[in-house]
């Protein structure tokens, strides 16, 4: 009889051959004694990462889709064929370091309560690197869109900061770029909500795991190297609208509909000036300073649809 892996580790691809490469090597040099298996979700990519996949890595299990499918459904492909005690859903800009995987699962099998457990993520130099933050209200929306929020409390808000992130705590939501989710846990609340193409479906997850009695840990003695939006720098723009219809949908969901409303009227005032400024810095700086922000159209497009 087959041994039930401990681990399953679940990695989204799209067009990041190089860094995915990278990934999966780590996974495989730090498992350790863990008994593992590894599912790479490849959304459609055209840089060479499936054939690279198939050359390198032939025992990861590859599931092929035929266009990009988003990263929540992505990742919901992986999980409902995953077999571990756990799941790990983890990037693909991401680098395990040694005993960081044991480290996540020996304090999941300590916590039988611990429904998701987050890594410390750090940036490739070592220095820190956002890894888990309260949950969104309005007036913490408003301080981040408007920048105020880094002025008046560091430039890592709305997350917790670099004092924070050196404890062990409970947390109201981890950053899903290396996250551990418990297959009791995942088997009552369900997977991810794939209403979310990208960005806070670990926000809603988290919530949903939260409400039905989970608990959420970020857990410091995991250290997870993170270069931060392989996929999504390719498509910035695209991905701010993204992010922004993501959290509508939260609010729509979680809170009501007034209050999705009122983060909608929120996002589309300073959108708008920030339109302004940035072309005005681009204008007339010869294009040495400002940058591009989502254009009105597409904006519209995808928060009009932002609801569950």
């Amino acid at each position: 009889m087959l041994q039930r892996p401990d681990l399953s580790v679940v990695i989204v691809n799209w067009n990041t051959r190089d860094l995915l490469a990278q990934c999966l090597q780590s996974v495989y040099d730090t498992a350790g004694e863990l008994q593992i298996e590894v599912i790479v979700v490849d959304n459609a990519s055209a840089d060479g990462s499936v054939e690279m996949v198939q050359s390198r890595f032939p025992q990861v299990r590859l599931i092929r889709n035929t266009e990009n499918v988003g990263f929540t459904r992505a990742n919901n492909q992986a999980l409902a064929i995953c077999k571990g005690r756990y799941a790990l859903l983890l990037n693909s800009d991401a680098v395990v370091l040694p005993g960081s995987l044991m480290t996540l699962v020996r304090f999941a099998d300590a916590h039988s309560k611990a429904g998701i457990v987050g890594a410390r993520l750090l940036n490739p130099d070592g220095s820190f690197q956002a890894s888990f933050t309260d949950f969104p209200t309005l007036w913490r929306e408003f301080l981040m869109l408007s920048g105020l929020g880094r002025l008046l409390h560091g430039r890592w808000y709305p997350s917790h900061g670099p004092r924070q992130s050196q404890q062990t705590v409970q947390a109201d939501y981890v950053e899903g770029a290396c996250l551990l989710v418990r297959r009791e846990a995942m088997d009552e609340v369900g997977v991810f909500d794939e209403g979310y193409f990208m960005y806070a479906e670990e926000v809603d997850w988290c919530y949903r795991m939260k409400q039905a009695g989970w608990e959420v840990w970020f857990l410091a003695q995991a250290p997870i190297i993170h270069y931060g939006g392989g996929s999504s720098r390719q498509r910035r723009t695209r991905s701010e609208a993204e992010l922004y219809r993501s959290r509508i949908r939260f609010f729509h969901k979680h809170y009501g509909a007034e209050a999705a409303a009122r983060l909608k009227v929120l996002i589309y005032a300073i959108t708008a000036v920030k339109g302004v400024w940035h072309g005005t810095l681009r204008k007339l700086s010869g294009g040495r300073r400002g940058r591009m922000v989502v254009g009105w159209r597409e904006l519209r497009a995808l928060l009009e649809g932002a609801r569950p």
